[in-house]
């Protein structure tokens, strides 16, 4: 490609292979291509010249594609035959050196290195699937290598470790099985040990497919599985009862009373170092003995560490017939789950011991990511069987129904895009750190970690969703050549110097899976983008290196096994398209360390040796859904273009938030192989000839190939701007000035406060957007605000700061909904053989007593007697229920509630009466006096005739049934009285119905009184009655019975310069 295409680079020029000037852009009008007077020749000769410039730029040929695989395959030869030569037994292959990378001994803390090293041939255990793998390839003599090299790294490994079993063959040259004085994150073991030595047993008998190689069709003594390999070595299910010995070694790390795994665990001693384990309460067999801990443990572990491991557990479990590891895998990961914050969403550190969260930070990356990736990856893996084999004492049912787990997943992407995902308002959609209980901003950077959700995404059919997060994945890796540790999405940096990338390999997984969901060959040149990166930077003679610093280009002397299991594997698989698993119809899985797993079906498929599970039942779709998910077809390519991403309006909105168009272009190419190539005539240039660094595809084209007119869609931006108040004489913004509560913050004082305002947009009752501005609080002072967050503000706290008219800041009266305030008695204690029954016109009446006598004491949750849900919730009422030490409504022993009304609409509805307002629940210096009313009179539906005169007279309350009659009639029903302060003032209609029309269930419109208000006589009424309407059915009327005094609270809204702050409620 060309190399000075970067120097007429735009961060705003869209480049698009094969087209016309037929450009859709949302900030300019489309380009139109017409000839009105055209000839036929003169359209031949269009269709000819366009037809030979098309061919300068085109999809990816098959030649291209099979040279690609082959450096693919090169790539993990290269990195695996030098860890057998010069690291092997040990565990990784430090490729500066040329020697083996072992364990810290020395430095038991090193948990960067000793937690996944566990002295058991790590590389080799992680790399053997890749061989399986590699065993397909399309070209025959690279099959026979990769089968060659499987069987004997499955023998090598075996002498060693033994096979498994408790003879003599058990016992290997380093090893029995895994008895090992290793300390090890269960974490790891479990994803690379466990997961790679399975995944190599599927292979080994036949249950994952290798082109050729059929072991049901070997000879087998009496039905069980003797498959023999060359050299003389017979494979028996050795790798499985590795996989079993190594598991049972991990299980005493699950021995806690929250269900949560021990982060660590010894794999010859087991959990000495946790004290608190109930696996040490057995005085004779417990582990106290065996080791003395110095120090205590830390017992934090994290959600991704916890919650992943049931892939692994369960496909031992049905491979073993011995259900206790899917039953712990499973719990680890409903325990982690069951205790999410109440925005949906887990954190990234809890206590395994307590089960109380460590670290309420939460995002998509570190910490947190296979968590969500395994919710996902559970509900494919169990689509085929939904029940344990025999599982005896059982488990919740939800444990095991696939579609529990796609209910996890779902809820989980819906609170993520909710809280997390800053969508296209922001330059381009990207992921934050959040707090995981209030939703609020805590972090704005990016981890390489991350880059695996496109790829589950993409996975589970949320393509657009991928493509629009993979593409700010492509720019980073674009401006660094490669995708550092973590990068700050505010300042465009290297965040706190985490600058390293050690050839892990989320970036290239998510690639390969948009490629196999879209087929567009944009993932085929990003693949090459990034093997040619590492071949440039991280080859060495004895193997593959890893980056310390993206920017200087620094390496580190160790090659991570996940580069080998990982990495390469994807690289191969994305070049590699008629691949058996890329055609495989079964519902198989690759686990966070890329090991692909599957539950046999049928008895052939397990060996004998093992019990093979019961039929069961077919999995049931996601609960709520009348049908399965369908995914969506890939996005239409666009007329004369060969991919659809680099068609896109934005693929420079994700180049412009990774500054990619303030990097300079690179003049030369610096790479370890130039040297080397001087005297191997068989290294080319080409391999390190990058086409990065913003001289290639997908980012710059050669300017031949991009239209003169090309356009890319308008960035939008977000309006931000703060209101800021100003401070008072001695008024001090005070700890006391914010008081957080559950659903949000309470501003008692506003001197000298700062309210961070951003645009937001109007949704409906079920969170899609309707239009329409919107402002939201995002920030008071430096607190981050979530999104579901409230601001709470005394309607009295601004009145002597504020100008009423100031258009920045204006109070504005909710016209349609208020707040009912009740002072309730007491509910009597009852006893077993009274009853009261209410007919459709019984009635009751209560006033309030002046006698502390006649009150008894109330209990500190009575709030929880009421709950109703409506179109706008009542803030009010959760505002009391969660500040605490809230005092009760009066001295007489009375609890104060305060219920959502609506007002009537239409000719029959009238002005509610002219009185104060009910104080506020916890306002500063708000005062506790008696309510306004305390005469009520409770009624039916009131449809059976004309009430009496007297109750009209003496009661200012009337509280009645929804239902029966019209609105209109039950009001003709009330007879017109001389109006006094002790007659009546208002009606409130209880609604019992449970949902209306169009809304969800428990939400309410407002009634309708489409005539004007009538007499019992048929006469205009001179003096309408109030009414309103509150919810709750009869939870709602058992309070009015017990009612000793009401009062209304209105509600007010903020606006700033006539657009609604959608958060700030004023009390």
């Amino acid at each position: 490609m060309g190399g000075n295409a970067a120097s007429r680079r735009l961060p705003c020029r869209r480049p698009i292979p094969n087209t016309l000037s037929v450009m859709q852009s949302q900030c300019d009008t489309r380009p139109k291509v017409y000839c009105s007077t055209c000839r036929w020749p003169l359209l031949w000769l269009c269709f000819l010249v366009l037809s030979l410039w098309t061919t300068t730029a085109r999809a990816m040929t098959d030649s291209q594609i099979r040279d690609l695989r082959q450096e693919a395959e090169h790539m993990f030869y290269h990195g695996y035959d030098n860890y057998m030569k010069h690291a092997f037994p040990e565990d990784e292959l430090k490729p500066l050196t040329c020697k083996p990378l072992t364990r810290d001994r020395l430095d038991p803390t090193h948990i960067d290195l000793n937690d996944a090293l566990g002295n058991y041939s790590l590389s080799l255990v992680d790399s053997l699937t890749t061989l399986a793998i590699l065993a397909s390839s399309s070209n025959q003599v690279q099959r026979t290598k990769a089968l060659r090299h499987f069987q004997t790294g499955v023998s090598s490994l075996v002498e060693q470790y033994g096979d498994g079993s408790t003879g003599l063959a058990g016992q290997g040259l380093r090893a029995r099985g895994f008895d090992l004085d290793s300390k090890v994150q269960v974490f790891e073991t479990v994803i690379r040990g466990v997961g790679g030595l399975l995944s190599a047993h599927l292979f080994a008998i036949g249950v994952l497919p290798i082109t050729g190689y059929n072991p049901q069709n070997t000879a087998s003594i009496n039905g069980s599985i003797s498959v023999k390999w060359p050299h003389g070595f017979t494979y028996n299910g050795q790798l499985l009862r590795l996989a079993r010995d190594m598991a049972d070694r991990l299980v005493p790390a699950f021995h806690t009373d929250t269900g949560i795994p021990y982060p660590r665990v010894n794999l010859r001693h087991g959990i000495p170092f946790y004290s608190e384990s109930p696996l040490h309460r057995d005085a004779e067999n417990g582990m106290c003995s065996k080791i003395q801990q110095r120090s205590p443990e830390l017992t934090e572990t994290c959600s991704a560490g916890a919650g992943s491991l049931l892939l692994e557990f369960t496909t031992l479990s049905r491979l073993t017939g011995d259900s206790q590891y899917e039953k712990l895998g499973k719990r680890a990961f409903w325990s982690i789950w069951d205790r999410k914050g109440s925005t949906g969403l887990v954190g990234a550190g809890i206590d395994a011991e307590t089960g109380f969260w460590t670290s309420s930070y939460t995002g998509i990356g570190a910490g947190i990511d296979s968590f969500y990736e395994y919710a996902a990856k559970a509900y494919i893996l169990l689509s085929s069987t939904n029940s344990t084999p025999s599982s005896p004492g059982g488990v919740p049912h939800k444990w095991d129904m696939s579609g529990s787990y796609l209910d996890v997943w779902s809820e989980s992407h819906a609170a993520i895009n909710h809280h997390l995902r800053r969508g296209k308002m922001f330059i381009h959609p990207h992921y934050i750190q959040a707090d995981m209980f209030t939703g609020a901003a805590r972090a704005h950077w990016f981890d390489s970690l991350s880059a695996f959700f496109p790829g589950v995404l993409a996975l589970l059919g949320q393509v657009e969703e991928a493509t629009e997060a993979h593409l700010l994945n492509t720019a980073l890796w674009s401006r660094y050549s490669a995708l550092p540790e973590r990068w700050s999405i505010s300042s465009g940096s290297i965040e706190s110097g985490l600058g390293w990338w050690g050839g892990r390999p989320e970036f290239v997984e998510s690639t390969y899976y948009l490629y196999r969901a879209t087929r567009d060959p944009w993932y085929l040149h990003v693949g090459e983008m990034v093997m040619r990166d590492i071949k440039r930077r991280c080859w060495t003679k004895c193997g593959w290196a890893g980056i310390q610093d993206v920017r200087s280009g620094e390496r580190t002397d160790r090659m991570e096994s996940f580069f080998l299991s990982e990495t390469a594997k994807y690289l191969f698989l994305l070049f590699e398209p008629d691949h058996p698993l890329n055609r495989i119809d079964a519902p198989f899985v690759f686990n966070t360390e890329g090991h692909p797993l599957i539950l046999p079906r049928t008895k052939q498929q397990v060996p004998p040796f093992v019990k093979a599970p019961e039929p069961t039942a077919p999995a049931h779709p996601r609960s709520g859904d009348s049908t399965a998910p369908i995914c969506p077809l890939p996005a239409a390519i666009h007329p004369f273009t060969i991919s659809a991403v680099a068609a896109r309006g934005d693929v420079y909105h994700a180049a412009n938030l990774a500054r990619l168009h303030f990097m300079p272009t690179l003049g030369t190419i610096e790479s370890p192989l130039i040297e080397y190539s001087a005297d191997h005539p068989s290294t080319s240039i080409s391999d390190v000839r990058s086409p990065s660094n913003f001289t290639y595809y997908p980012w710059t084209l050669p300017l031949e190939l991009v239209p003169y007119n090309a356009t890319c869609d308008k960035m939008a931006a977000r309006p931000t701007f703060d209101i800021t108040f100003p401070t008072l004489t001695n008024g001090i913004l005070s700890p006391g000035s914010l008081q957080r509560v559950l659903n949000g913050i309470l501003i008692n004082s506003i001197s000298g406060l700062r309210l961070g305002m951003i645009q937001d947009v109007k949704v409906d009752v079920g969170g899609a957007p309707i239009g329409g501005e919107l402002y939201r609080v995002q920030a008071i002072n430096n607190i981050a605000m979530g999104k579901d967050e409230k601001v709470f503000m005394a309607k009295d706290t601004a009145a002597n700061v504020v100008n009423p008219l100031d258009p920045n800041f204006t109070r504005v009266r909710d016209m349609a909904m208020l707040d009912v305030v009740i002072d309730v008695a007491p509910k009597p204690v009852w006893k077993p053989d009274d009853s009261t029954t209410l007919s459709d016109n019984s009635s009751s009446s209560s006033t309030a007593s002046t006698d502390p006598a006649n009150s008894s004491p109330v209990h500190e949750d009575s709030h929880t007697e009421f709950s109703v849900k409506l179109a706008f919730n009542s803030l009010i009422q959760q505002v009391a229920a969660l500040i605490h030490n809230e005092p009760s409504a009066t001295n007489r022993g009375l609890v104060r509630e305060y219920l959502p009304a609506i007002t009537p609409t239409g000719a029959g509805a009238a002005p509610l009466p002219d009185v104060d307002d009910a104080p506020g629940p916890g306002t500063a210096g708000s005062s506790r006096e008696d309510l306004v009313w305390n005469a009520v009179y409770v009624i039916g539906n009131n449809c059976g005739g004309r009430l009496p005169l007297g109750v009209v007279r003496e009661h200012q309350i009337l509280v009645m049934k929804r239902g029966g009659c019209s609105f209109g009639q039950k009001v003709r029903n009330i007879p017109t009285v001389a109006p006094s302060k002790h007659s009546l003032q208002m009606v409130i209609v209880v609604s019992y119905d449970d949902g209306e029309a169009g809304l969800p269930s428990g939400w309410l419109v407002r009634p309708l009184l489409d005539t004007q208000q009538l007499t019992s006589t048929g006469l205009p009424r001179h003096r309408p009655v109030p009414m309103v309407m509150v919810g709750g059915g009869d939870k709602t009327y058992d309070l009015f019975q017990r009612a000793a005094g009401i009062g209304l609270k209105r509600r007010y809204s903020i606006e700033a310069q006539g657009v609604p702050i959608s958060n700030l409620i004023m009390i």
